[in-house]
Formats: C-alpha cells, sequence, structure tokens
C-alpha cells in the first residue's frame, strides 16, 4: 500500500523532491511505495517543468496537512512563518514531518522537538545543513558515542565560491558577488548568506546535536565576508593560509551547564588544513571527538539535487519504520531519531574565549613602528608568531606602509587590549582589518 506524500512548497527543492518521487526507477525500491498526494503552492498558473496532475495542487498548505491521504508532511517553503505553524500543525495531526528549514529548527528547534515527543510523531531535519551532505544523522546515530570536542564547517556555498575566486584570481568581493548572483549561486539580496546569519542557522543546529542541549541562535557571534578585502586575501596567501567563513562550534570545559564556544567568521586556514582545499560551492564539516579522533564531511552543499537527496532519505527512513511498526502515530519515539536534548548548554563569553589572530595596520612607514607595536602586545601579555611589513602605495594605504602580525593563541580580553593601544598610537593610521586563524 502506497504511502502518502504532501509537499509544503514546489520551488528548486520541492521540485528536486517531486522529481524523484516521480521517478523511483534505479532507486531505493521504498522510493516505489511513495506517493505523492497534495501539494501547495503560491501559483496554481505558474508552467512548470515538471508533469504534475493538476488536482495535486493547491494555494493552501492546511488543505495538505489536513488531507486524510497525507501521511508524512514535507516542509520545503522555506522562511519563518508560516512554516514554523504547518510544521506545529502537522505534528498536532500526528502525521511525522520532513523539513530543510535550517532558520525554524535554529529557532524553534526546540518547541518543534518537544511537540513531535509529546505527539510521539518524527521531524527529521538532514536536509537542513550541508545540502546532500549525511551530518546530521552521523552526528545523532554514528558519532553519538563519541565525546565530541569541535564542530567546525564551511556550511554556507555562495561565501565559498566568492572566496574560492577571490582567491584564485585576486577579485573584488563586489566583483565576484556580482558573477556569483549572475550565475544563481547568490540571491537578489545575499545578506543571509554574505552576513553569515544561513552559516549560524546551521552551526546552530550542529552544535545542539553534537553537544546534547539547545544553543540560544540569537547569541551566536556572527561575522560574515562582506567587509572582507582582497589585499587580506592575498596577503593570507603569501603566509601560507586560505581564507574561509569558518562556522565554529566548540566545548569550553565540562562545567554544568556545558559550556560552548559558538561563532561564524571569517578565518586564516593553513593551506594544509583539511578544510582549506574545500572550494567552490562546496561544502565541508570537519568533527573531531574522542576516541574516533577526526571525521571530515565533504560535498555539494546546496541545490535542488543535493538537497532533495537529503530530503527523501529523511521520508524513506519515517517510511521504513512506519512499515515495521504498522503506524506512525504513537510510535515509540527513538531517540536516536527525534531531535531531542540530554544537557544544557551555554554559550561562553567571547572576551574570555582565546584564539589566534591575524590582524592588519596601515601605518607610516617609519623606523622603529614595528617595534612599537610590538611592545603594545608584548604589554598586554599578546605573543606574536610573524610580524611583515608590505609597502603599499595605492590610495587605500594612504602610500605607506602595511604590517600584517599573526599572533599566537591569546585570550580575546588580551588581544583585544593590545589592539586598542596600537590603534592609539601615532604611527598607526588605522588598525584596517582583523581575522581569526586557526
Amino acid at each position: 500500500m502506497a504511502i502518502g506524500v504532501g509537499l509544503l512548497g514546489l520551488g528548486t527543492v520541492g521540485a528536486g523532491v517531486a522529481a524523484i518521487l516521480m521517478g523511483p526507477e534505479g532507486r531505493h525500491p521504498l522510493v516505489g511505495e511513495l506517493a505523492l498526494q497534495r501539494i501547495a503552492v503560491r501559483d496554481l498558473e505558474r508552467p512548470r517543468s515538471l508533469n504534475l496532475d493538476p488536482q495535486l495542487l493547491t494555494t493552501s498548505p492546511e488543505a495538505v496537512i489536513d488531507d486524510p491521504a497525507v501521511e508524512i508532511v514535507v516542509e520545503v517553503m522555506g522562511g519563518l512563518e508560516p512554516a514554523r505553524s504547518l510544521i506545529l500543525r502537522a505534528i498536532a495531526a500526528g502525521k511525522p514531518v520532513v523539513t530543510a528549514n535550517k532558520a525554524v529548527i535554529a529557532r524553534y528547534g526546540e518547541e518543534i522537538a518537544a511537540a513531535a515527543a509529546e505527539r510521539g510523531v518524527y521531524v527529521l531535519i538532514e536536509a537542513a545543513v550541508g545540502g546532500g551532505i549525511p551530518i546530521i544523522e552521523p552526528l545523532k546515530q554514528s558519532l553519538g558515542g563519541n565525546r565530541i570536542q569541535r564542530v567546525s564547517g564551511i556550511i554556507n556555498g555562495t561565501t565559498n565560491y566568492i572566496l574560492s575566486r577571490m582567491a584564485d584570481e585576486g577579485a573584488a568581493y563586489g566583483d565576484v558577488l556580482a558573477d556569483a548572483q549572475r550565475l544563481g549561486y547568490a540571491e537578489a539580496d545575499p545578506a543571509a548568506d554574505v552576513e553569515g546569519h544561513d552559516a549560524a542557522d546551521k552551526i546552530a543546529i550542529l552544535a545542539g546535536l553534537a553537544y546534547g542541549g539547545p544553543v540560544a541562535r540569537e547569541a551566536i557571534a556572527t561575522e560574515g565576508i562582506d567587509r572582507l578585502q582582497a589585499r587580506d586575501v592575498a596577503y593570507a596567501a603569501q603566509l601560507g593560509y586560505v581564507v574561509k567563513l569558518l562556522a565554529v562550534a566548540q566545548r569550553e570545559g565540562e562545567a554544568e551547564p556545558l559550556p560552548l564556544d559558538v561563532r561564524v567568521h571569517p578565518t586564516l586556514l593553513p593551506k594544509h588544513h583539511p578544510l582549506a582545499g574545500v572550494h567552490g560551492v562546496n561544502n565541508a564539516i570537519l568533527v573531531e571527538g574522542d576516541p574516533v579522533g577526526r571525521v571530515m564531511f565533504y560535498g555539494p552543499g546546496a541545490g535542488a539535487g543535493p538537497t532533495a537527496s537529503a530530503v527523501v532519505a529523511d521520508i524513506l527512513n519515517i517510511a521504513g519504520i512506519r512499515k515495521v511498526t504498522g503506524s506512525q502515530a504513537g510510535a515509540p519515539l527513538d531517540p536516536l531519531l527525534a531531535a531531542s536534548s540530554w544537557r544544557r548548554c551555554e554559550l561562553v563569553d567571547g572576551s574570555a574565549t582565546s584564539h589566534r589572530n591575524y590582524v592588519r595596520l596601515q601605518t607610516r612607514d617609519e623606523a622603529g613602528v614595528i617595534g612599537r607595536i610590538g611592545t603594545c602586545f608584548g604589554e598586554a601579555g599578546v605573543s606574536i608568531q610573524s610580524i611583515v611589513q608590505f609597502e603599499a602605495r595605492d590610495a587605500e594605504a594612504g602610500g605607506g606602509a602595511e604590517i600584517v602580525v599573526i599572533t599566537h593563541e591569546v585570550r580575546e580580553s588580551a588581544f583585544r587590549s593590545a589592539l586598542a593601544a596600537i590603534d592609539a598610537l601615532e604611527e598607526v593610521r588605522t588598525v584596517a582589518a582583523c581575522l581569526r586563524t586557526l
């Protein structure tokens, strides 16, 4: 007997899911037992490449959820509302949900998980992070026996494409962004990607799964690449680094609540680092745990095909459980499949964390400047790994010098104290850039 699927949304991802369900040949046999029953769309008259029965389409997402023939609800609309309310409506109706909506899960995941647990249904979210890369289920199951120390990743394909082009061609950020928009890699309004918000949504989800407790999305320190300059990408390359927008979650001790450092920012990676070789629109997530060590998940992080692949995998997971149990509603909730938590987590004060740093200073080109800068770092207790002077004759640098400093690992409060002292030096025109370094 066919298992009825209802789609909320028929955009890029929704159309990809529909195409898989309508073409089960050569796929897992269970795909052939899935049947599209209803599809919610914004415009019934819009031309579509898929050969869909018009009777399947409706402009009412509530009608999809309430249809008795729909047994699994797939939310691929995006946005916060009405997606959140529709997910909760499906749960209340006793129907399992598959969603690719990282924004909703990052902000309302705890509420949704609690509702699902109370009603005894599954909410699966593999497509919410990393597109076609399987990372959600491995964190919940395969790596469940590990003590996760750190999860870090390149989890936004748009920014990785831009940074790859800037590194390879020496191109300016604005020029590459315009190309990315023409190619469809970036939205007309790219803020969610280039300002780091999309990556912050995703690392909030990964941190919650890796460490067993929800993370306050609004508290995640977030910096994008929209202010990054090509000269810093070029200087990084000369010093043996590549620049990537990195999302990081790591434990900062074993207290209760569990202290976590969760952040998103451009980062200098040594060229030998596993994430340094991730180029173009690809994503990668590096998980470091005990006893597994380092495990990296790599692949296409967005697009119709990869994301639809992850959505259908979740549908199959639920369909397989249904075949075994005979029913989804009221089925025992498997904690390895449900989005559940077992501890409280707390984000630490950023000033108390420790990092290595890259700093670019624009200064007057005169003797003794490097020494005075070094003194400021030393008096603040900041150890310097390297300090290099580049001659800069362009208008931006004022024809003076540019001094690039890479520090050893240092507490953020001490580093900021040193920067304030350096910025006050008469010879220093400006602190032009400040990036994290691994």
